[in-house]
């Protein structure tokens, strides 16, 4: 097996004998570098290990042939000898030595088999710990696919706040102008109230002084009565024509004078109540508008 970085926080390698692909990811690349040293450092020491027990079998299958192999010769030489000292002369040594090799090929295939055991409970902790990550990616890739869609609706969310944002100060930038045209609206309207209260103070005189016209009136119709009686008396009284008619002429004067000022006063009234009117109206549409 052979780990391969895939990318800076994530590696893999393949199990051909399982037909299976393991990967694990890393918070860092230094963990991920490090986990590679050790995976090397690992499959190094199990290519000695198994090189180291393929070395012992070849030795002891070795010592064996030699050993068979030998026997037949010590028997022969025993045989032709006759005696039972050179055959333990003969035999002794080649046993020692088998033995020694056996037990060091007993004590090798124990340490090979403690070591396998342990790689495999490495092994197994590793797809364990595998099928953990594995697990774990999977939640974390849900999980970052479940904050992006999040991510996106607070965006979305956001665009239609600031757009929110956007219309409630245009809407205030809206009622600001509105409150200040108000406000010169109101002051407008105070000074209009102000006027139209001069206005009614004018008018208040003008009927005063609209109250005099009917004495006028009568004092006019006094004098046509009287100028009336005058001419009746002339008729009477032509020796009082001369003295009266100074006083006719002046009280025609003075008729005359009196209608042209009433006159001219009626037309300045009219003119101030069709102006007062016109005040009124346009007060009233301004305060309809406001």
């Amino acid at each position: 097996m052979t780990f391969t970085k895939t990318s800076q926080k994530f590696g893999q390698w393949a199990d051909s004998r399982a037909n299976t692909v393991f990967g694990l990811g890393f918070s860092s690349e230094q963990q991920l570098t490090k986990f590679a040293e050790k995976f090397q450092e690992v499959k190094e020491a199990a290519r000695l290990a198994r090189d180291k027990s393929q070395e012992k079998t070849e030795t002891s299958s070795n010592h064996s042939q030699e050993s068979g192999c030998e026997s037949p010769s010590s028997t022969q030489a025993s045989s032709v000898n006759g005696t039972d000292d050179e055959k333990a002369s003969h035999v002794g040594p080649a046993d020692t030595h088998l033995k020694s090799e056996n037990d060091k090929l007993k004590i090798a295939l124990t340490q090979s088999a403690a070591n396998v055991k342990k790689w495999e409970v490495e092994l197994q902790t590793l797809r364990e710990s595998n099928a953990r990550l594995t697990a774990a990616l999977q939640e974390s890739a849900a999980s970052v696919e479940q904050w992006k869609r999040q991510l996106s609706l607070c965006r979305e969310e956001n665009d239609r706040l600031r757009n929110k944002i956007d219309e409630l100060e245009e809407q205030c930038s809206e009622i600001n102008r509105e409150k200040e045209r108000n406000t010169q609206l109101k002051q407008r309207i105070e000074q209009l109230e102000s006027k139209v209260r001069e206005k009614e103070t004018e008018l208040n005189d003008l009927r005063k002084q609209s109250e005099i016209i009917p004495q006028l009136m009568s004092e006019c119709e006094y004098v046509s009565e009287k100028l009336e009686a005058a001419e009746r008396d002339n008729q009477n009284l032509e020796g009082k024509v001369r003295s009266l008619k100074t006083d006719i002429e002046e009280s025609k004067y003075r008729q005359r004078h009196l209608k042209v000022e009433l006159k001219s006063f009626l037309e300045v009234l009219d003119a101030k109540i069709d102006g007062l009117h016109d005040f009124r109206r346009g007060l009233s549409k301004l305060g309809a508008d406001s």
